[in-house]
């Protein structure tokens, strides 16, 4: 499975050129841009599958430093600030890492 099967692919390269420059990721407003927001609850599950490389049930702080990655090879990585900012975000228990629940 791929994202683009999931998601379209003009919106994630619009979503992906609004934030191409370093520390300007917001992940509020890049979801929505590629239609994530929308999408039912096992569409997301599908999403977060693709992103969670290592298959281990979570997504952890090195996978979401290249989360963009995940929707287009040739994006670039989140910087550190951006890294942490997300995960504050996503860990929803404090454990370091985020579950297709925010766990």
């Amino acid at each position: 499975m791929s994202m683009t099967d999931v998601l379209s692919v003009e919106d994630i390269k619009k979503a992906l050129g609004a934030f191409a420059a370093a520390d300007s990721f917001d992940h509020r407003k890049f979801f929505q841009m590629v239609g994530l927001k929308k999408k039912s609850a096992d569409d997301v599950k599908k999403v977060f599958q693709i992103l969670d490389k290592d298959k281990s049930g979570f997504i952890e702080e090195e996978e979401l430093g290249a989360i963009l990655k995940g929707f287009s090879a040739d994006a670039r990585d989140l910087s550190a600030t951006e890294t942490k900012t997300l995960l504050a975000a996503g860990d929803k228990d404090g454990d370091g890492k985020i579950g297709v629940d925010g766990e």
